[in-house]
């Protein structure tokens, strides 16, 4: 057992440098890399890795033994460079004539493409003496699993192989239990004085006022030689494939310079995330911990886009599809019909270790899936756009049907199928997150109260979709089963001195009397009745939930409150934009823009870029919200949550079977005055779209459009 240290013996400075705010990430389709501030690796939860596997353990820069004194890191607006700027310290007489600290400018930037790291090194003397030091690169390669980053432990591993060391290369190489071959090389420009399995040490001369540099690429892939000309090609292929990912959908502009800001790295966070796969766009839920395909964070991202970006939900759509489960899996918690929860590449998953190669256990993923699918042929206006899909939802609807059919009350419920996948499989996931109102952990199977909105959003879409197809007797039967989940839910999940839904019912059907942010999802899928639903938002408004930064996941009265938690009274800005976007259902807009405000000053203080969550402390004039300290960051559906937000704010709507936009009692965030969306896309054409603060009230109008089928705009005040 690893002793903790004690605060004595701990280097603050390299503690706050490594925070997880402070720790800069790249990624580049599925190759993302994880350093701090100076560009290096330490072998904690950073380090390059590619199909979950980590294949840079370290890589740290020291210049005369010593980590350079910092200047500035960080990595540039549309994501692609990360820079740190350094200076020395004072080198001693027996390196070089006394050289003062501060007169050796040392630049590290890089960027990731094709699967590596390229990275240029450059040191200027802007000194009046020559100077002679020793630079040193600082390498390992551990190969670990994702998993085990995380902390599981292994019983065994596979084997390392000895370093192939060449003049200026070193390939460091493993073979897994899964008898997969995995290697990483450290290629260099120029010739190290010293070079080990493990080091790269130069002795660097340079004149006053000049400058060398040394060019290093990291990762597999065919052997290269690096140099200025490769760096310089591979820099701008990545920059042009980041910004044809920025690029897809509508543009916003809003007249408020900070509040563009956040919409600004919230885009680029989601290009940043959206790795392209043969199926279309697919949005990784996020960094470092997720970076990979899940189904539920995917689709909440596809669906907060939507009005801007089509694109992306039919990625979404056409990669689930194909990954949809054929077959009964008690291991991978997979029934023929259910949709893809996780799929992970590494060793782990590849042997069995792990259910998560291809795992289903999602209670909800599959009726999301069919909510997408319905909310993206309304904003095509074409049924088409989903016909290739639609034997996957029908698999998906009878999957939900038949799994609703088994349970005592008719509800969609979960329980895994063996030790190994998850307890909790709505999207607090967490082994504590749902309980009894004394604290007491129920009995499966659960049935979570939002899944079933899912369930019954997911019944009227497939309702809609089948009525499209000119099928009225399907319509009919889905639509019937709506109504009868509807009422179904109202009765057992209702517990009228709360005016509020239970949390969930266990397998007895007893409810677990909690008030949880939960009900605002069921307000996004329109289950409650108007009076109902009412009460729910003024709740959900009301202080008890909303932290003053946004909505808490439990308020404090629940047993099980801790704003430290995970998903026990922490705040996750997903679960805020789609309680708001249900409470935009019911009329709502007041509230919403307070939520909007809180969101956006919570931003600030996380560099514009909202984190995965954040603890649920109660909001103290003069202070920043508290930063969960594992949180994952950027993360897709906390970068969508903008997006999502602000349409429920514009009460905007797009039907493009009628080429009509609706806006409902539109109103504008409180920090901006004007806001125009760009080349809106609403069947075949692009429109240009402005709303404008005049007094108490925000006017909108088409400025204009393009195309051959003229738009329409409907506003209600």
């Amino acid at each position: 057992m690893t002793r903790e240290p004690a605060l004595a013996e701990l280097d603050i400075e390299e503690v706050l440098e490594r925070t997880p705010q402070r720790l800069l990430v790249l990624k580049e389709s599925d190759t993302f890399l994880v350093a701090d501030v100076y560009g290096d690796v330490t072998g904690d939860a950073d380090g390059l890795f590619h199909d979950d596997t980590r294949l840079l353990s370290i890589f740290r820069l020291r210049f005369s033994g010593q980590k350079p004194s910092l200047l500035s890191g960080m990595v540039s607006g549309d994501n692609v460079f990360f820079t740190a700027h350094m200076t020395n310290h004072p080198l001693s007489p027996l390196e070089s004539a006394a050289t003062p600290k501060g007169v050796i400018h040392i630049e590290r930037k890089r960027f990731l493409w094709d699967g590596r790291i390229f990275e240029r090194i450059c040191l200027f003397n802007y000194g009046d003496q020559p100077m002679r030091a020793p630079l040193t690169l600082q390498f390992a390669a551990d190969f670990h699993d994702m998993f085990e980053v995380r902390g599981e432990k292994r019983p065994r591993r596979g084997q390392h192989h000895p370093a192939q060391l060449g003049e200026r290369t070193v390939q460091l190489s493993y073979t897994g239990l899964d008898q997969r071959w995995r290697e990483v090389r450290i290629e260099l420009s120029e010739t190290p004085e010293r070079l080990d399995e493990g080091c790269a040490e130069f002795l660097v001369d340079i004149r006053e006022h000049a400058s060398w540099v040394l060019h290093v690429e990291i990762g597999g892939g065919p052997a290269a030689q690096p140099d200025d000309r490769r760096y310089r090609a591979a820099a701008a292929a990545a920059r042009r494939s980041m910004r044809a990912r920025q690029r897809r959908g509508a543009r916003l502009q809003s007249s408020a310079r900070l509040f563009q800001g956040w919409l600004d790295k919230s885009r680029a966070d989601l290009a940043l995330l959206t790795t392209d796969l043969p199926t279309g766009p697919y949005p990784y839920a996020g960094i470092p911990w997720f970076s990979t395909p899940f189904g539920r964070d995917a689709i909440i991202t596809a669906l907060q886009t939507l009005w801007l970006d089509p694109s992306l939900a039919q990625g979404v759509l056409a990669f689930l599809a194909r990954h949809q489960a054929r077959q009964t899996s008690t291991f991978r918690d997979s029934e023929p019909g259910k949709i893809m929860h996780e799929m992970r590449k590494g060793e782990m998953a590849a042997i069995n270790e792990l259910p998560f190669a291809q795992y289903y256990g999602g209670v909800d993923t599959t009726p999301l899936f069919i909510v997408l699918a319905g909310a993206y042929a309304e904003r095509m206006g074409d049924i088409q756009a989903v016909e290739p899909f639609w034997p996957a939802l029908e698999a998906a609807a009878r999957w939900i049907e038949r799994s609703a059919a088994g349970t005592a009350n008719g509800f969609l419920s979960y329980a895994r199928g063996e030790a190994s996948g998850l307890a909790n499989q709505g999207w607090k996931d967490s082994h504590d997150s749902v309980f009894h109102q004394n604290g007491a952990t129920p009995e499966g199977p659960i049935a979570l109260i939002e899944v079933q909105g899912y369930a019954y959003r997911a019944y009227l879409a497939m309702a809609e979709l089948a009525a499209w197809r000119g099928d009225d007797e399907t319509a009919g039967h889905w639509r019937q089963r709506a109504q009868e989940l509807r009422t179904t839910v109202e009765r057992h999940f209702w517990q009228n001195d709360l005016r509020f839904y239970a949390l969930a019912l266990d397998g007895t059907g007893r409810p677990c009397r909690v008030r949880a942010s939960n009900v605002g999802h069921l307000l996004y899928m329109g289950l409650p009745s108007p009076e109902r639903g009412q009460a729910l938002v003024r709740q959900l408004l009301s202080r008890a939930f909303n932290s003053g930064w946004g909505i808490r996941t439990l308020p404090p009265e629940a047993v099980r409150f801790n704003p430290m938690s995970y998903h026990n009274g922490s705040v996750w800005p997903h679960d805020v934009v789609l309680c708001a976007a249900g409470m935009a259902r019911y009329g709502e807009r007041e509230g919403i823009v307070q939520l909007m405000s809180g969101l956006f000053e919570a931003a600030t203080h996380f560099g514009m870029r909202l984190p995965e969550l954040f603890c649920g402390f109660e909001r103290i004039p003069g202070e920043a919200p508290i930063a969960y300290p594992v949180a994952c960051l950027p993360q897709a559906w906390a970068a969508g949550s903008v997006f999502m937000l602000l349409q429920a704010c514009l009460g905007l709507h797009i039907d493009a079977r009628r080429q009509t936009v609706q806006i409902e009692q539109p109103r504008l965030p409180a920090e901006i005055d004007r806001l125009q969306v760009r080349h809106l896309p609403v069947g075949g054409q692009r429109v240009d779209l402005n709303f404008q603060r005049l007094g108490q009230r925000v006017v909108a109008f088409i400025e204009q459009q393009r195309g051959p089928q003229p738009v329409r705009l409907s506003v209600q005040f």
